[in-house]
């Protein structure tokens, strides 16, 4: 009995290290494999940088994908839409400071995604849209008056939006929507807006009360006129007769009081004697 547990004690020495080596390659293996693959998630695409030849020329789209361990790894970039806001000053053509708050929004080229992070890297903001921002406000605004910036706001929005996309597009970053969020001016400017206003206001008010005044001169000689017309009219239809028969009707039958004179002189010669 002893003697066959020496020899199975003596075999199972002999093979451990077999043992031990198969386990060590299945572990590998098994790391191999598993590190083989990668997943692209969604809105995103994989860039594949090797080690023996820098960032290939192919872009991983979404779902599950071979790669060389340890010689190639995969770099996710994030193709979404994202938004930036930028703040920006800049000088209106007549001078004056303007400040103004600029929100983008922006996608990488799916198609491009390599050539972005192999000339950029991830960070787009600071690096490229930041100031791509700044260059398109100071291009657009120095076109425009500092009032006309606020009653040509579409205008002035749409000149920085050509002119951004213009900048980004060799970055291969494309715009999807702009937006200004604020303009802000100086103080100075700000109060003599608030002037300008109220003195048009003003003027519009003058200019109402000046045409109510006008209409209501019109009315009243327009009211004239039609009185005079109608007196004209009555004295023309009123003849003698009617003038005489208005004085008779109103006569109270009492002679006029003369003092010191005689009675008015009555013909009696044509008065007829009454018959009994």
């Amino acid at each position: 009995m002893s003697d066959v547990f020496e020899v199975n004690k003596k075999q199972l020495s002999q093979k451990g290290p077999f043992v031990i080596t198969a386990i060590a390659v299945i572990v590998i293996l098994l790391i191999l494999v598993s590190s083989a693959f990668v997943t692209i998630g969604p809105g995103q695409r994989g860039v594949v940088f090797s080690r023996l030849g820098g960032i290939k020329d192919v872009v991983l789209g979404e779902g599950l994908h071979f790669k060389l361990p340890y010689f190639e790894f995969i770099i996710p970039i994030d193709v979404r839409i994202q938004k930036a806001q930028t703040d920006s000053s800049a000088s209106s053509k007549d001078m004056q400071m303007v400040s103004s708050t600029i929100a983008v929004n922006y996608h990488v080229d799916p198609d491009r995604a390599n050539i972005v992070y192999q000339e950029i890297g991830k960070d787009f903001k600071s690096r490229i849209i930041d100031p791509a921002v700044q260059e398109a406000v100071k291009a657009a605004t120095a076109e425009f008056k500092a009032e006309e910036l606020i009653v040509k706001r579409e205008e002035v929005s749409q000149m920085i939006r050509d002119n951004l996309t213009a900048r980004l597009k060799p970055f291969n970053i494309l715009v999807d929507e702009f937006n200004i969020v604020d303009f802000t001016f100086s103080r100075g400017f700000n109060e003599s807006i608030e002037a300008k206003q109220m003195a048009e206001q003003q003027a519009l008010k003058a200019e109402r009360d000046h045409d109510r005044i006008k209409v209501e001169a019109a009315q009243k000689i327009t009211a004239a006129e039609a009185e005079a017309e109608s007196q004209r009219i009555q004295s023309k239809t009123i003849s003698a007769e009617i003038l005489q028969l208005r004085a008779i009707e109103k006569w109270d039958g009492q002679f006029p009081q003369v003092v010191g004179g005689a009675l008015p002189f009555i013909d009696i010669g044509e008065v007829k004697p009454r018959r009994k």
